[in-house]
């Protein structure tokens, strides 16, 4: 993953700490009990505090959105044509961002309100 690291572009950075925004919430929401250690986003994007079943999610997250093959066309994941998840991280990546959206949008992040609905 090294090599990408230097070639994300813009989208593809934006994507990748918005889902490492939701997971880190999703995480923390859900598995308040579990030891959470440092998770680092490529390209200096940040840094999460996941549990090791979350981390294993956002590292195949972080993989699939740098390999997505509608790059020039990208379309909002949820209204793409060709899912990049298998269906169970699909079915795990819809329950983070509906649970996520959801808080982000009660603690006042009017931001995320787009991406929840569009």
């Amino acid at each position: 993953m090294m090599a990408f690291m230097e070639t994300l572009t813009k989208l593809q950075k934006n994507d990748i700490k918005l889902i490492g925004k939701f997971v880190e919430v999703y995480c923390k929401g859900k598995h308040g009990a579990v030891v959470r250690t440092p998770f680092s986003l490529p390209a200096e994007l940040g840094e999460h505090s996941l549990c090791p079943e979350c981390t294993v999610f956002m590292q195949y997250a972080v993989a699939r959105r740098i390999k997505c093959p509608l790059e020039a066309e990208k379309p909002s994941c949820k209204h793409c044509r060709t899912h990049c998840y298998n269906k169970a991280n699909l079915a795990k990546v819809k329950e983070i961002m509906a649970y996520s959206g959801m808080k982000l949008m009660l603690r006042g992040r009017l931001d995320y309100i787009w991406h929840y609905f569009f």
